[in-house]
């Protein structure tokens, strides 16, 4: 019988959990890291790590070795600072694998209302070129955000939406937050992305619902002053334009998962199941 190749001898049960735990380890990082600027800051930390110990080694450059064996412990410190959004933003993904264990499931009902109030507003300020900007809170929070707006704690109607983003009214400038069924305040400022890849041909709404995304679960409404056109921003910036408001009905419902709730606490009744009512993107997006 042939040898086996010497890697084969030294492999033991210990050595094969050593490995799958350090490949899981680097799937993690690529998977929190997916569609956002992390994949290009990785990528760009990796080929200079490896240009620079290419050479320290190649030229045999023992001060640069010295500089690369004692920057190491720099290294593991910096890398979480560096990474520090996306990190916050996978360990939230992570956290919501079970949402619903702690109690936290909203009511089908008031979620259904409340997108049904906000398609007619969304559809409404389309029509009198009115830019609005509403953000429906999911699992992250965002008080932080509606702390520093004016407080509202109203039920949503589209009476109220319009209202608010009326041209010249006191609270037209800034985004409304929506938690389940209620407006819990308006005039809220948010971060604006600094991702020029997504938001350099995109005016201040997009680019503040953008940052909202990349920050939180959000999903956020914008309808364009200039244009009338109405988009969803979702999932760490991505953008789903051109919606009329059956579409927009549809989307938010898919991406609140109102058909799949309904679904589980109701199995009797019969929903819709196609591609475009599952899949925001077949709506059209970015």
């Amino acid at each position: 019988m042939p040898d086996l190749p010497w890697i084969f001898t030294r492999l033991d049960l210990r050595a094969l959990v050593d490995i799958a735990a350090v490949g899981l380890i680097i799937f993690a990082v690529l998977w929190i890291a997916r569609g956002n600027r992390a994949t290009q800051l990785i990528r760009g930390l990796a080929i200079l790590i490896i240009a620079v110990v290419g050479v320290a080694n190649i030229l045999n450059l023992s001060a640069l070795n010295w500089i690369l064996g004692h920057a190491l412990p720099a290294l593991i410190i910096a890398v979480p600072i560096i990474f520090q959004p996306e990190l916050r933003r996978g360990l939230e993904q992570l956290g919501r694998t079970v949402p619903d264990m702690f109690g936290g499931s909203r009511q089908v009902s008031q979620l259904e209302r409340a997108v049904e109030e906000i398609t007619r507003a969304s559809a409404q300020l389309s029509r009198l070129r009115f830019g609005g900007l509403m953000v429906i809170e999911r699992e992250t929070g965002l008080q932080d955000y509606v702390d520093r707006g004016v407080q509202l704690n109203a039920l949503v109607t589209r009476q109220l939406l319009i209202s608010i983003f009326y041209p010249n009214t006191p609270l037209h400038d800034g985004a409304v937050i929506i938690r389940e069924d209620r407006v819990l305040a308006a005039s809220c400022v948010l971060p604006l992305s600094d991702n020029v890849a997504t938001g350099g041909q995109l005016g201040t709404r997009h680019r503040a619902a953008i940052g909202i995304t990349e920050e939180s679960d959000a999903i956020v409404i914008i309808v364009s002053e200039e244009t009338g056109q109405i988009s969803v921003a979702h999932s760490a910036g991505r953008l789903v334009r051109n919606l009329d408001q059956e579409r927009l009905r549809r989307v938010l419902r898919a991406l609140l998962k109102i058909d799949h709730r309904d679904r589980s606490e109701r199995p009797g009744r019969r929903r819709q199941s196609t591609q475009e009512s599952t899949d925001p993107q077949y709506e059209g997006g970015v």
